[in-house]
């Protein structure tokens, strides 16, 4: 009887526990939609043209422009004859969002890895090289307020999300559902648009091309340098179709773009700059550093100035802060003194070509910054109505894009900018 009472309190404990210690919850999320690494690792390739749809990044090189859109590879635009821009090819490379071009080699992150592509023939652009695994595994942005759901890496590469309900079976003691993609969201979001002038000049001769403020890529000597929002990634490109990895070195937290100028490596945070001497390029270091409130922010520098733009919004959890900021540079580069701020409605890039200010805010606006403390009194023009993203001033040529689009605008006489020509983006139907 002893023996018949202790097996019956067990079996009850067992159907206890069973009963009370799992729920199965139902909920909406946001299901991944995979690409296989096979799959991946295969499908870099020219192709004919493509419209603009949601274009990022914009590199110039050799008399070409080059439009990154968003995940899914390159647009070649010729720009040799400026009147006529003229959408020649597309580069498929999923996972694409920044890129650098040293002599005739490409360099382009595709998720994970980073890949190196000859474009001395655009019309038979093809892969050379590729370092799997290189950057940290991250997921694209949702356009909702679903969770997401699970992620499973062995799968492959996340490229889209699907809405689906799921159903999860939780132990009691699980309050809340674990989000996947915390890391990416807040670590990783590289993947979530957006490398900077690398050459000394030159519309078509320069062996390094010129990407807009909002970069994450740099070439400099030897070296290619690219950054999440907490490493620096470095690379020796000496033999530049076989780039090499050298470190990888924390660098903070929130870095979101960088530029190179100097001898020096000045990367914007959400949080403030700071700024890498390259006196050992294989290793930069940290030499200085600023901080202001929490909002977006490009940077470029010259002639012992940064001009920088800080803009409030959801993303950078500051709705608030919306200014162009000056900011005087000792020679060294290790003093840093904020000199002036000027009220803006949303800026976002921004060029600089000698005394001449480009900046993306309710359309372009262009400035004599000639006199840094009264910079807001000196606008030369204003063209609104356009959705502008980044800008690449060179030459006398300012090259833009936007939410509408791609723009070139001549500024030989700055009394007189005129838009050369443009390529719109594709219409939602």
């Amino acid at each position: 009887m002893k023996h018949i009472k202790l097996l019956f309190y067990f079996i009850s404990a067992l159907v206890l526990t069973s009963c009370m210690d799992i729920y199965t919850e139902e909920y909406m999320a946001n299901v991944p939609v995979y690409m296989s690494f096979d799959d991946l690792r295969s499908a870099v390739k020219a192709s004919p043209a493509k419209e603009l749809e949601k274009p990022g990044k914009i590199y110039f090189k050799d008399n070409y422009i080059l439009i990154v859109e968003k995940f899914k590879g390159i647009h070649v635009i010729d720009v040799s004859v400026p009147a006529k821009p003229t959408n020649i090819s597309f580069i498929e490379i999923p996972g694409c969002v920044d890129i650098a071009v040293r002599n005739n080699i490409l360099y382009a992150d595709s998720f994970v890895d980073l890949v190196a592509l000859d474009v001395s023939d655009v019309s038979k652009i093809k892969e050379v090289n590729r370092l799997k695994d290189i950057y940290p595994y991250a997921v694209p942005p949702t356009d909702n307020q679903y969770r997401i759901g699970k992620v499973e890496k062995e799968k492959g590469v996340v490229i889209a999300w699907e809405q689906k309900k799921e159903r999860n079976e939780l132990e009691e003691q699980i309050r809340y559902p674990i989000y996947y993609g915390w890391e990416s969201a807040y670590k990783n979001s590289g993947l979530s648009m957006d490398a900077a002038y690398s050459g000394t000049g030159g519309i078509s001769s320069a062996s390094f091309g010129k990407g807009g403020s909002m970069a994450r890529f740099g070439l400099y000597d030897n070296f290619l340098y690219t950054v999440d929002q907490y490493q620096l990634f470095v690379f020796n490109v000496s033999e530049a179709s076989n780039p090499t990895k050298v470190i990888t070195q924390p660098i903070g937290w929130n870095v979101e773009t960088m530029f190179l100028y100097d001898d020096h490596m000045f990367l914007g945070t959400t949080n403030g700059m700071i700024i890498l001497e390259l006196t050992n390029p294989s290793a930069p270091k940290q030499i200085s550093s600023m901080w202001h409130v929490t909002s977006c922010d490009p940077v470029v520098v010259q002639d012992g100035y940064a001009y920088f733009t800080l803009r409030g919004g959801t993303d950078c959890r500051n709705n608030s802060v919306n200014v162009l900021d000056v900011i005087k540079l000792s020679a060294d580069y290790k003093t840093i003194t904020p000199l002036a701020s000027y009220t803006m409605k949303e800026p976002y890039g921004l060029g600089i070509d000698n005394n001449t200010l480009f900046l993306c805010d309710d359309g372009l606006k262009v400035y004599n910054v000639a006199d840094k403390l009264s910079i807001n009194n000196n606008l030369i023009a204003h063209f609104k109505d356009i959705k502008t993203y980044d800008v690449i001033p060179l030459n006398k040529f300012l090259f833009m894009i936007g939410g509408d689009g791609f723009y070139l605008y001549d500024y030989t006489n700055l009394q007189n900018i005129k838009l050369m020509g443009s390529i719109p983006v594709k219409k939602q139907s």
